[in-house]
């Protein structure tokens, strides 16, 4: 349910919105004015999956090419089920496309049978040239949860349980967004840049690009963890191209930093499974989250 507060000839009317369960709002552009540095040369919003190619359990996904306009779009649960909790969803893609609904879509679907808002960002990609690759896409993440914790009450949401959930890059970003938050990476635009964009807790499945595998699986250098950085679930398999070292290093160093951390290691899988079921009992994970989620308190009824 979404109220907004209209005032008119000195009276204040409240004009409530009520979306039914799993169903999405229209899509909110994050930057009113535009996302900042953008130059309109990134090309057409497109679809650039091809016909029976690449399948995720047997079925096609949507790759979104030549993201410039971010947008939040919101799921929300089913009233009986509401228990208050949001988390802000982050496909994956390689910081070059959008898994848009076996990485988005889908997991917010998945949120709402659990009683949690699902929030959906569109980021931009690919990686602007001459930026570090998450630069466009963490001034996003920010802009997004700083927003949702501004529109908390209109959106029907718990200020203080708004999660970051995302995969592969969208991991790292989800990262990159929980431990960069102190300040924006992107001048003020209105209030919603006044909140707090801190994630209350953060989920990371099939997360990139969180060590330096030359380095010795050094964190990566924008990752710099501390007893600030939100509760953490890590998922992986053992197998991900990836390389599984990343989860493991990056748990120790969370564990290193005092921060409540639980990871969990399958021995198949490999990377980009979403959360549509197979075999493989990795796609089991979101069960587990939603364990993890259940003995912090993040699913208590209102």
């Amino acid at each position: 349910m979404i109220t907004r507060t209209l005032a008119c000839f000195g009276l204040v009317f409240q004009l409530t919105v009520t979306l039914p369960a799993g169903e999405p709002s229209q899509p909110i552009e994050l930057w009113p004015a535009g996302a900042p540095g953008e130059k309109g040369d990134i090309g057409e919003e497109k679809d650039v999956s091809k016909p029976n190619e690449g399948l995720v359990a047997g079925k096609p996904l949507i790759r979104l090419a030549n993201v410039s306009k971010p947008t939040l779009t919101i799921y929300k649960p089913s009233v009986d089920k509401d228990t208050g909790a949001a988390v802000v969803v982050c496909p994956g893609g390689g910081y070059s496309i959008l898994a848009l609904d076996l990485e988005g879509t889908e997991i917010c679907e998945w949120l709402n049978s659990i009683g949690v808002t699902g929030i959906l960002l569109k980021y931009r990609v690919p990686s602007r040239a001459g930026l570090e690759k998450h630069t466009a896409a963490l001034q996003d993440a920010q802009r997004a949860m700083g927003l949702v914790r501004h529109r908390a009450g209109e959106y029907g949401i718990d200020p203080a349980r708004i999660g970051i959930l995302g995969f592969s890059a969208g991991g790292h970003l989800s990262a990159a967004a929980s431990v960069i938050c102190e300040q924006r990476t992107y001048p003020k635009v209105d209030d919603s840049d006044s909140e707090s964009c801190r994630p209350d807790f953060t989920v990371l499945v099939y997360p990139a690009y969180l060590t330096v595998k030359e380095e010795g699986d050094k964190i990566s250098p924008e990752l710099k963890l501390s007893g600030q950085t939100p509760p953490t679930f890590i998922v992986m398999a053992a197998d991900d191209g990836v390389r599984v070292e990343t989860a493991l290093f990056y748990t120790l160093a969370l564990k290193n930093a005092k921060v409540p951390v639980e990871l969990h290691i399958y021995p198949t899988g490999g990377h980009g499974y979403g959360l549509r079921p197979t075999q493989e009992a990795v796609t089991t994970w979101p069960k587990r989250v939603e364990d993890w989620m259940m003995s912090r308190g993040l699913l208590k009824h209102p």
